[in-house]
Protein backbone atom coordinates (compact mmCIF):
# COMPACT_ATOMS: atom_id res chain seq x y z
CA UNK A 1 0.00 0.00 0.00
CA UNK A 2 1.44 3.37 -0.95
CA UNK A 3 2.48 5.61 2.31
CA UNK A 4 0.39 9.04 2.36
CA UNK A 5 2.30 12.06 2.39
CA UNK A 6 -0.29 13.77 4.37
CA UNK A 7 0.61 15.21 7.47
CA UNK A 8 -0.38 13.12 10.63
CA UNK A 9 -2.56 15.15 13.29
CA UNK A 10 -0.51 16.92 15.91
CA UNK A 11 -2.84 14.70 18.76
CA UNK A 12 -1.74 11.12 17.42
CA UNK A 13 0.04 8.76 19.25
CA UNK A 14 2.86 8.61 17.04
CA UNK A 15 3.27 12.63 17.38
CA UNK A 16 6.62 14.14 19.11
CA UNK A 17 3.94 17.10 20.46
CA UNK A 18 2.41 15.69 22.73
CA UNK A 19 -0.57 17.16 24.79
CA UNK A 20 1.25 17.70 28.57
CA UNK A 21 4.85 17.43 27.22
CA UNK A 22 7.16 20.32 28.94
CA UNK A 23 9.33 22.82 26.98
CA UNK A 24 12.60 22.94 28.32
CA UNK A 25 13.41 26.67 29.39
CA UNK A 26 15.31 28.83 27.53
CA UNK A 27 18.31 30.63 28.73
CA UNK A 28 17.92 34.00 28.00
CA UNK A 29 21.89 35.34 29.09
CA UNK A 30 23.27 32.36 26.72
CA UNK A 31 20.72 33.35 23.75
CA UNK A 32 21.66 37.02 24.19
CA UNK A 33 25.35 36.14 24.68
CA UNK A 34 25.47 34.82 21.13
CA UNK A 35 24.87 37.70 19.21
CA UNK A 36 26.68 39.68 17.32
CA UNK A 37 26.39 43.85 17.38
CA UNK A 38 28.01 45.74 14.29
CA UNK A 39 29.86 48.62 15.63
CA UNK A 40 31.27 51.64 12.99
CA UNK A 41 34.69 53.31 14.26
CA UNK A 42 37.47 55.26 12.73
CA UNK A 43 39.30 52.06 12.48
CA UNK A 44 36.63 50.24 10.34
CA UNK A 45 33.63 47.85 10.98
CA UNK A 46 33.52 45.62 13.89
CA UNK A 47 31.48 42.78 14.99
CA UNK A 48 31.49 42.82 19.08
CA UNK A 49 29.72 39.50 20.98
CA UNK A 50 29.50 39.39 24.40
CA UNK A 51 30.66 36.81 26.51
CA UNK A 52 29.29 35.74 29.58
CA UNK A 53 31.19 35.05 32.52
CA UNK A 54 29.77 31.90 32.29
CA UNK A 55 30.40 30.73 28.84
CA UNK A 56 34.08 31.97 29.57
CA UNK A 57 36.29 28.98 29.16
CA UNK A 58 39.59 29.21 28.51
CA UNK A 59 42.52 31.71 28.91
CA UNK A 60 43.43 34.79 26.64
CA UNK A 61 45.48 37.67 26.00
CA UNK A 62 43.75 41.21 25.60
CA UNK A 63 45.60 43.00 22.58
CA UNK A 64 44.51 46.41 24.44
CA UNK A 65 46.38 45.65 27.77
CA UNK A 66 48.30 41.81 26.83
CA UNK A 67 47.00 41.06 29.80
CA UNK A 68 45.50 37.32 30.46
CA UNK A 69 41.46 37.05 30.59
CA UNK A 70 40.99 34.68 32.76
CA UNK A 71 38.25 31.86 32.56
CA UNK A 72 35.28 33.12 34.09
CA UNK A 73 35.41 36.45 33.19
CA UNK A 74 33.14 37.98 31.37
CA UNK A 75 34.93 39.76 28.23
CA UNK A 76 34.12 40.99 24.26
CA UNK A 77 34.92 38.57 21.38
CA UNK A 78 35.94 40.99 18.08
CA UNK A 79 36.34 41.16 14.59
CA UNK A 80 36.71 42.56 11.50
CA UNK A 81 33.32 43.43 9.78
CA UNK A 82 35.40 45.26 7.12
CA UNK A 83 38.36 42.69 6.32
CA UNK A 84 39.98 42.68 3.15
CA UNK A 85 40.01 38.48 2.69
CA UNK A 86 36.00 38.70 3.30
CA UNK A 87 34.01 37.50 6.54
CA UNK A 88 35.43 34.36 6.73
CA UNK A 89 38.96 35.82 7.36
CA UNK A 90 38.10 38.10 9.58
CA UNK A 91 36.15 35.76 11.82
CA UNK A 92 39.34 33.86 12.22
CA UNK A 93 41.72 36.46 12.96
CA UNK A 94 38.98 37.11 15.92
CA UNK A 95 40.18 38.74 19.70
CA UNK A 96 39.17 38.75 22.95
CA UNK A 97 38.98 42.05 24.36
CA UNK A 98 38.41 43.08 27.91
CA UNK A 99 35.86 45.26 28.02
CA UNK A 100 37.53 48.58 29.42
CA UNK A 101 39.91 47.71 26.62
CA UNK A 102 37.55 47.47 24.03
CA UNK A 103 35.91 51.03 24.65
CA UNK A 104 39.07 52.55 25.65
CA UNK A 105 41.15 51.82 22.82
CA UNK A 106 42.76 55.08 20.85
CA UNK A 107 41.92 53.16 17.15
CA UNK A 108 45.69 51.97 16.77
CA UNK A 109 45.26 48.48 16.87
CA UNK A 110 43.56 46.05 13.91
Amino acid sequence: MPRSNRPRRAGSANSKWTRGAETPELDLERARAGIARRENAPDGDWYVRTMTAKNAEKNYVCPGCSMAILPGTAHLVVWSASHLLGDAAGLSERRHWHNKCWTGRTYRYR
